[in-house]
């Protein structure tokens, strides 16, 4: 049994994160304590920095996500497909740099962080206590993204980019559970309490065929639900015909960062080249409310200009549903929007920020700074900065974990 310690879990639960477990005090052999922490992943240097949940969130240690770096260099470079794609991640996607940590999540029992790695084209488990890989599952298509952790904790899905398709692990193991197809670059997962598991695609975004009209070279994009036991797809929806009924065509239906209200009733979502968000409501299948949030007048309308095509890219929600946290990541600006108005609150600058998340505490909206090599917090009640803490290069997921207490570092 799991218990969650507060409202602010829950929602973190909902989210995919799972609360540490807890045994009796008379158990033979008690689970060891287990921390609260954020997982920051430092794309283009291949590290996770560790980092309080909430208060302060000074940093506790660092993990290196890629220690077997030279065996997966000599693989890639003798297999000519394989390094093609290496090469082009590295050119297209990673800006001129490696792509080493996409997303991470940790083990049940806190002592392993597993995080999926796009240029290795893998999802990999690292030992806490040694710095070392434990499992290794390559993906199809050579490019792994986002994943999401299933509400027990046990099994991770991961976008397989270049295939296609995601993949169900089973967190401890690594052993695939099964697989389903997808739209066109798969991106987004999460995983819904009705048993389910949500896959936004988000089509071709390393090409600067970006005007509205060549807006068909893009690929098929669309959201597909999968039952989360069998992985039989139960459903697709292309969000172009929703918008169109909305009156929006001018807007692409390349789903990007996406979160549920706690009840699961609505959708928030971003797409590419949009500064803003939508709102969908499951039950009637509709879109139902369009916000644009404020251009900052030093960003290019340019589109090919935006970073995979992708104008804002972060988003989370508070425990209670009251409050958005934006990632205006082109505009170099986060703002806390109230979820009834859907008014922004005040823009706060940042640079580059590419991820939103919750603090433990609920208190907090956490961005990432890719373009500062920082994450800052934001309060949900404020919408004002609290504090900067500096982290590697180029982070980009943020997400919550439960690691040994006392944890300080590997001892490799």
């Amino acid at each position: 049994m799991r218990r969650l310690r507060s409202a602010a879990a829950a929602a973190v639960l909902a989210a995919g994160a799972v609360a540490p477990a807890v045994t009796s005090a008379g158990a033979a052999h008690a689970a060891p304590a287990l921390q609260e922490v954020m997982f920051v992943g430092n794309n283009w240097e291949g590290t996770a920095d560790v980092i309080a949940s909430s208060g302060d969130f000074h940093k506790i240690g660092r993990i290196n996500v890629i220690p077997d770096k030279a065996e997966r260099l000599a693989a890639i470079y003798t297999n000519p497909i394989n390094l093609v794609v290496f090469l082009g991640i590295r050119q297209t996607a990673g800006e001129g740099h490696d792509q080493f940590v996409d997303d991470m999540y940790s083990t049940p029992d806190g002592t392993a962080m597993v995080v999926s790695r796009p240029s290795f084209g893998d999802v990999v488990s690292i030992d806490l206590a040694t710095d070392k890989v434990k499992w290794r599952f390559p993906v199809s298509g050579y490019r792994s993204d986002h994943m999401a952790l299933s509400p027990d904790g046990t099994r991770v899905a991961v976008s397989s980019s270049l295939s296609n398709s995601v993949y169900v692990l089973d967190i401890n193991t690594g052993r695939q559970l099964g697989s389903f197809a997808t739209g066109a670059k798969p991106h987004e997962n999460i995983f819904t309490p009705d048993g389910k598991i949500w896959n936004m695609s988000i089509g071709e975004v390393n090409n600067d065929l970006d005007a509205p009209w060549q807006d068909f070279l893009k690929g098929d994009r669309h959201i597909t639900v999968a039952d989360a036991s069998t992985y039989k797809v139960v459903r697709t929806i292309d969000m172009r015909s929703r918008l169109d009924a909305f009156g929006r065509k001018d807007l692409s239906n390349a789903v990007r960062p996406a979160v549920f209200s706690p009840d699961f009733a609505k959708l928030y979502f971003q797409v590419s080249y949009f500064n803003g968000l939508v709102e969908y409501d499951v039950a009637t299948d509709k879109v139902t409310r369009v916000k644009t949030l404020p251009k900052n007048p030093a960003t290019s309308d340019d589109r090919t200009t935006f970073v995979n095509d992708s104008r804002h890219h972060g988003l989370s929600m508070n425990a209670d549903g009251s409050k958005l946290c934006v990632a205006g990541t082109m505009d170099d600006y986060a703002t806390v929007v109230d979820r009834a108005t859907l008014q922004e609150g005040p823009l706060v600058t940042a640079s580059k920020p590419y991820w939103a998340t919750v603090s433990g505490d609920g208190a907090s909206c956490v961005i990432s700074e890719s373009g500062a090599d920082q994450v800052t917090a934001i309060s949900f009640a404020t919408g004002q900065k609290t504090v900067s803490v500096p982290v590697g290069d180029h982070p980009q997921r943020v997400r919550i974990a439960h690691i040994p207490a006392g944890w300080t570092g590997s001892t490799s």
